[in-house]
């Protein structure tokens, strides 16, 4: 027997044993094990996503507040005050009209 024929009979051999493997039963349960690893793997960043969804929601509505009080705050010492009050970085009607209207467009 040449070399040549000899390697060809491997192959043969070989392209016969990948097909039963490939339809064998554990070709399949090796795929059905990916796909369920895959399909958990969704659902737990789905639960995850969902979470830091809530949290950021949570501490949007805390910045809120805290900026609501903040301003409420320095409108009534303003009040008080008048104009020797000086304005404070962050507290200018333009930022504060920039930052709504950014909330605003992101909510819908």
């Amino acid at each position: 027997m040449t070399a040549a024929k000899q390697a060809t009979e491997g192959q043969q051999t070989k392209m016969e044993m990948v097909y039963d493997y490939l339809m064998g039963p554990r070709f399949r349960q090796r795929v059905e094990a990916i796909a369920e690893a895959f399909k958990t793997m969704q659902e737990d960043l789905e639960k995850e996503r969902k979470v830091i969804m809530k949290q950021w929601a949570k501490r949007e509505t805390q910045i809120d507040r805290v900026m609501q009080a903040t301003v409420g705050m320095y409108g009534d010492l303003q009040g008080i005050a008048g104009k020797t009050l000086q304005e404070i970085e962050g507290l200018e009607l333009k930022v504060l009209d920039a930052r709504k209207e950014s909330t605003d467009s992101s909510d819908s």
